[in-house]
């Protein structure tokens, strides 16, 4: 499978955005996906992720703030992105099936 994210940007402290992971190649089922983020001079984490029985997580500092979706029919898994901080800022990624999407930045002013 192939995944190009996009969605990302520049927004203030407060703000929102959302992210979009499509995927092509494979026809969209209940696989597992997930959205990680690495900001500079740290290591990649998970933020974010559909299980293949589509239960949803998230890791604690992004609970009741970000929200993953997946629209089978579009083939398309978002993360939308609310009361963003600074230390959110960061390039945003999709994976699937051992894939990985190319990244987003994200970039939060205070």
């Amino acid at each position: 499978v192939q995944l190009q994210a996009s969605g990302g940007g520049l927004v203030q402290a407060g703000g929102s955005l959302r992210l979009s992971c499509a995927a092509s190649g494979r026809t969209f089922v209940d696989y597992p996906m997930g959205w990680f983020r690495q900001a500079p001079g740290k290591e990649r984490e998970w933020v974010a992720g559909i299980a293949a029985d589509r239960t949803i997580n998230y890791v604690d500092s992004v609970k009741g703030r970000f929200t993953v979706s997946r629209d089978i029919a579009k083939n398309t898994m978002y993360l939308q992105l609310n009361s963003l901080k600074a230390e959110d800022t960061a390039t945003y990624y999709c994976r699937a099936l051992g894939s990985w999407g190319q990244g987003t930045q994200v970039t939060v002013s205070s």
